[in-house]
C-alpha cells in the first residue's frame, strides 16, 4: 500500500498547521467553548478516559455481575435452594405426638451443571469482549471528534488570515484613491470584500465552537492531546478478529449455551428428600410406637417438557436476531473498509493536486498584485484571483487534515485501537 509515503506527505503538512495554538484571537461572538492542549494527554488517553464516563458504563459493569452470578450457579452443588420442612401432630387427647423433619435438595440433571458452567464463562467472555468493541466505537467516536475539530481550525485560522490580507489590501486602496490613482468606487468594493470575509469569518467561528462542543459533550474533557495523529496500519482486509465482529459472535456462543443448559433442565429438578420422625407418647399411650425413623425419597419429575419451549423459544429467537445482526455487522464493516480505503487513495491523489494548485495560485497572484501596483489590471481582477488563491490556500490545508482522518478512519475499519 501507499502506507509510508502517504504519511509522511501528510504528516509534514499537518504540523505546519498543527503549530498554530488553540487559543484563539477575542472571538467575534460572545459565547465560546475553550479547549486547551494537554501535552501530558495521548489519543489512548483520552479513548480511556472518554470510556470511564461513558453512558454505556453502567450496562457493561451489570453484564459482568450477570456473568458472574451465573457462574456462581453453575458451581453450586445444588440445582436450586434447598428446604427444610418441620411438621407437628398432636391427638385430641394430648397424650400422643408426632414430630417430622425434612430436608428437600434439588439435584442437577445429568449434564446440567457443566452447562450452566459453561453458560456462565461464555457470558463472561462475552461481557468482556463486548467492552472492547464499546472501546473501539468510543475511539472511533473521539477520531472524528478531533479531527472534525481540527478541520474546522483550518477554516477559522484561514478566514483570520483573510481578514487581515484584505484590510491591508483595503488600506493600499484607500491610499491609492487619495492620491486619484483609483476611482472611490475601489473603497466601496474592498469594503464590500472585508464585509464578506467578516461574515465568513463569524460562521468558521461557529463551526469551530460547534466542533469544540461536540467533542468535549462525546469526552467530557475541555482538553486535547498535543497531536493525535496516527500511523495507517498495515492490514489491507477486514479480519474476522475485528472487535466489533468477535463481540457479536460471543453473544451468539453465550445464546446458543444457554439454550442448551434450559434443555438439560428437561420436565424439572429430581430432588432428594432426607427426612426422621419422632413418635411420642404420655402416660404409655398404646397408640404410641414409641420410636424415630429415618427416611429418604427422591421425587422425580416427568413429562413437562413442553413447559419449557416457551422459554426456549424466547431465547431463540434472541440467537436468530442477533445471527442476523451479524450478517449485516458484517457487510457494514466490509463498506467501511473499503470506503476508508478508497478516500486514502482519493485524498492521496487530491493533496498532491491541491498543493501544487496552491503553488500555482500563489504564483499568480503575486503577478496579479505587481500588475495592480502599476494599473495594468483593475480591482475586480485582483479580487477575483486573490479569492482563488485563499481558496486554493485553504483546499492545501484541508486536504492534509483530511487526509490524516482518513489514516484515523481507516484503523477504525480495520478494529485498530489508537
Amino acid at each position: 500500500m501507499f502506507v509510508l509515503n502517504l504519511f509522511i506527505k501528510a504528516l509534514t503538512v499537518f504540523l505546519l498547521i498543527a503549530t498554530v495554538a488553540i487559543a484563539e484571537p477575542k472571538p467575534n461572538v460572545a459565547h465560546n467553548d475553550p479547549i486547551e492542549i494537554d501535552n501530558s494527554l495521548t489519543l489512548a488517553k483520552v479513548v480511556d478516559l472518554t470510556m470511564e464516563k461513558f453512558p454505556d458504563m453502567a450496562w457493561l459493569k451489570s453484564l459482568v455481575e450477570e456473568a458472574t452470578a451465573i457462574k456462581q450457579r453453575g458451581e453450586s452443588w445444588t440445582a436450586g435452594t434447598p428446604q427444610a420442612g418441620l411438621g407437628y401432630q398432636n391427638m385430641t387427647s394430648g397424650t400422643v405426638h408426632y414430630i417430622d423433619a425434612t430436608v428437600q435438595v434439588p439435584l442437577w440433571n445429568f449434564g446440567q451443571r457443566d452447562a450452566e458452567k459453561d453458560s456462565g464463562i461464555k457470558a463472561e467472555n462475552s461481557a468482556d469482549l463486548l467492552s472492547k468493541a464499546t472501546k473501539l466505537r468510543i475511539a472511533g467516536l473521539v477520531r472524528g471528534a478531533l479531527w472534525d475539530m481540527e478541520l474546522q481550525q483550518v477554516r477559522y485560522q484561514q478566514a483570520r488570515a483573510e481578514i487581515d490580507i484584505f484590510e491591508q489590501l483595503l488600506a493600499k486602496v484607500e491610499r491609492r484613491v487619495e492620491l486619484g490613482d483609483l476611482p472611490r468606487a475601489d473603497v466601496l468594493l474592498a469594503q464590500s470584500e472585508l464585509l464578506q470575509k467578516l461574515s465568513t469569518l463569524t460562521q468558521a467561528e461557529a463551526e469551530l465552537m460547534h466542533a469544540r462542543k461536540r467533542y468535549s459533550s462525546i469526552t467530557q474533557l475541555t482538553k486535547v492531546p498535543a497531536a493525535y495523529q496516527e500511523k495507517l496500519v498495515a492490514l489491507k482486509k477486514l479480519e474476522f478478529n475485528h472487535p466489533s465482529f468477535v463481540a457479536i459472535n460471543s453473544q451468539i456462543e453465550r445464546k446458543q449455551a444457554e439454550i442448551k443448559a434450559i434443555k438439560l433442565v428437561g420436565s424439572g429438578q429430581t430432588n432428594l428428600m432426607v427426612g426422621v420422625n419422632s413418635d411420642r407418647t404420655q402416660n404409655n399411650d398404646p397408640r404410641s410406637n414409641q420410636t424415630e425413623s429415618f427416611n429418604i425419597g427422591v421425587n422425580i419429575p416427568f413429562g413437562g417438557s413442553e413447559h419449557l419451549q416457551p422459554h426456549i423459544a424466547a431465547v431463540n429467537v434472541e440467537l436468530n436476531r442477533l445471527i442476523a445482526d451479524r450478517e449485516q455487522l458484517y457487510r457494514n464493516l466490509e463498506l467501511a473498509h473499503h470506503e476508508a480505503e478508497h478516500n486514502l487513495e482519493v485524498n492521496e491523489a487530491e493533496l498532491e493536486i491541491a498543493n501544487e494548485l496552491k503553488r500555482v495560485a500563489e504564483e499568480h497572484l503575486g503577478m496579479m498584485q505587481l500588475s495592480f501596483s502599476v494599473g495594468e489590471i483593475n480591482l475586480m481582477d485582483l479580487l477575483k484571483v486573490q479569492s482563488r488563491t485563499q481558496q486554493a490556500i485553504l483546499n492545501a490545508k484541508e486536504r492534509a487534515i483530511m487526509l490524516e482522518r482518513d489514516i484515523a478512519l481507516y484503523n477504525q475499519a480495520v478494529g485498530v485501537l489508537p
